[in-house]
């Protein structure tokens, strides 16, 4: 299996691809969404979760979604057709800093995708060219809590702390109005949902060789989970507005 196929299965039970629970993305989108006809892109949509819910929330609401991955998509596709906001929802399958549009958004997402754009302040950039005056970003991406090992360093990234994190934002001309750091029970939940799931899938098939590299994979980062960056990793979602606008 590949990265992709791993990734679908660990997120069969946690859909929101971030330690986020459901009354947290609630009310991201809520503070997000400026009005109840707003135009939403999400760059690096995957299966296009965020906009499925703001769609299904405001029912003149219309978003467009980016991604790379034509399979994501397809469950977008099908997702939004059971919730009936299909013509609402437009997919693009390319990468997304290839995707211009004639008209600007009033909301931008990116949550648990700047590693695409390779890091933070690129992916504000590349927010900022779909922006409407006005318009909001939300944004999410990780930091640590505390010391990180240079293991955790070297698996997750050289993340910043919170204060550190949100000082580069606001020095780079966007200022925040609201935000959510995600709390112990979300992450935890996150990781045990995603190897739980995948776990599972693995034990369901057990003379299936893709069953065995799940099992595998699944019993290798919980490991990393819980040896190596569980007590310092944490994760941050950011409400952004640009400062000079």
């Amino acid at each position: 299996m590949n990265r992709e196929e791993i990734s679908q299965i660990a997120h069969a039970d946690h859909p929101i691809k971030a330690p986020l629970d459901d009354g947290s993305v609630r009310r991201l989108l809520e503070r997000g969404v400026p009005r109840a006809d707003a135009r939403v892109l999400d760059l690096g949509c995957g299966s296009a979760e965020w906009l499925l819910r703001a769609l299904d929330a405001h029912p003149h609401l219309r978003a467009e979604g980016v991604d790379i991955s034509g399979e994501a998509l397809a469950l977008a596709d099908r997702a939004a057709s059971r919730l009936g906001v299909r013509e609402r929802l437009v997919l693009h399958h390319r990468s997304a800093a290839d995707f211009t549009s004639v008209e600007p958004f009033d909301l931008v997402l990116s949550v648990g995708a700047t590693h695409a754009f390779g890091g933070l302040l690129p992916t504000l950039a590349e927010a900022r060219k779909h922006l409407a005056p006005g318009g909001r970003v939300l944004i999410g991406e990780g930091f640590w809590d505390r010391e990180p090992s240079p293991e955790a360093v070297e698996m997750l990234g050289d993340f910043a702390d919170l204060a550190t994190t949100v000082d580069r934002v606001v020095a780079d001309g966007w200022t925040p109005v609201d935000g959510h750091v995600s709390t112990r029970g979300e992450l935890d939940a996150y990781e045990w949902s995603c190897w739980g799931s995948l776990a599972s899938w693995g034990l369901d098939r057990p003379a299936d060789p893709d069953g065995s590299q799940a099992l595998e994979t699944a019993g290798v980062r919980r490991s990393e989970w819980l040896r190596v960056y569980r007590d310092t990793w944490g994760f941050v979602s950011l409400v952004l507005r640009r400062t000079a606008d």
